[in-house]
């Protein structure tokens, strides 16, 4: 059984700890609030920029465009977003462990597909496993700017023009709330999927100069850069989330333990009490 003095350093360790875990929920909370302000800021541009493609698509008669067309698969690109720190509960693991099931699924070789990583921890895991990665960014600030992930994105994008391979899929988790965060997966290239056709293009009449082909030639890498860049702001609003929310159970769960081991001094304080009396009283009795 452990004696008093033990007991006693248990209880001052774990009171250093839960200051420790209640200041991490406080910077969380308030870099929460800031990426999530940022994530819904960056959508009406990504809206609008979807609404002059979906009008260009489908208005210009004989576009073409690799990043518009369909084609036969022989290698499958993944770009994945996860954190550079841990203490994030189940947000790097439950990404990760979505990327495993989907190659799983659609490979039956390491040859069939190629990963860019946005991450640290997703790095580390992903190298360990001998997972194909050809890209990878780390060292992404709390509050993202577009300036950080521009590289991976165009050589993303590029990769995919070039024929290095011919769909592209973006992993991350989506920020629902501050206590939901949902891994998701979506297909990013190409851009001629069900999704941009069933788009209905703005009444707006635009004039393009120099031409439609162009422009669109122009704005479609745009386009894939800004979904990339809005995964990350979406993936770093729910990191902060994931770490808010790990950060009070682990404070919670600190004053439990708190609560456990101070019962356990005071017990053993008074049996120490108690015994010292039964002493007393015995030598007394002998006297």
């Amino acid at each position: 059984m452990a004696t008093m003095r033990e007991i006693k350093i248990k209880i001052n360790s774990f009171e250093k700890t839960k200051q420790i875990t209640k200041a991490m929920k406080m910077v969380a909370a308030s870099y929460l609030r800031k990426a999530q302000e940022q994530a819904e800021a960056s959508r009406p541009y990504a809206d609008k920029l979807k609404d002059v493609i979906t009008g260009l698509a489908q208005g210009a008669s004989g576009v073409k465009h690799p990043m518009l067309e369909s084609r036969p698969v022989s290698k499958t690109g993944y770009l994945i977003v996860t954190s550079d720190r841990g203490l994030v509960g189940g947000y790097n693991s439950n990404l990760i462990r979505l990327l495993t099931e989907k190659l799983k699924e659609r490979h039956a070789s390491k040859d069939e597909y190629v990963v860019f990583v946005i991450g640290r921890k997703g790095l580390e895991v992903l190298q360990k496993r001998g997972l194909p990665i050809i890209g990878q960014t780390t060292g992404i600030s709390a509050i993202p700017q577009f300036a950080e992930v521009v590289n991976i994105a165009k050589e993303a994008v590029s990769n995919y023009a070039d024929g290095s391979f011919d769909e592209l899929y973006l992993l991350y988790n989506e920020f629902v709330n501050p206590v939901i965060q949902r891994p998701v997966e979506k297909r990013l290239l190409p851009l001629a999927s069900e999704e941009l056709n069933q788009e209905k293009a703005s009444q707006t009449a635009y004039e393009y100069e120099p031409s439609e082909e162009e422009v669109l030639a122009e704005l479609l890498p745009r386009y894939a850069e800004t979904l990339i860049y809005n995964a990350l702001l979406e993936g770093k609003a729910s990191e902060h989330a994931a770490q808010m929310n790990a950060m009070e159970n682990a404070t919670e769960n600190a004053t439990e333990i708190i609560g456990k081991l101070t019962l356990q001094f005071n017990r053993a304080r008074q049996a120490a009490i108690t015994q010292e009396i039964a002493e007393i009283v015995g030598g007394a009795a002998a006297l």
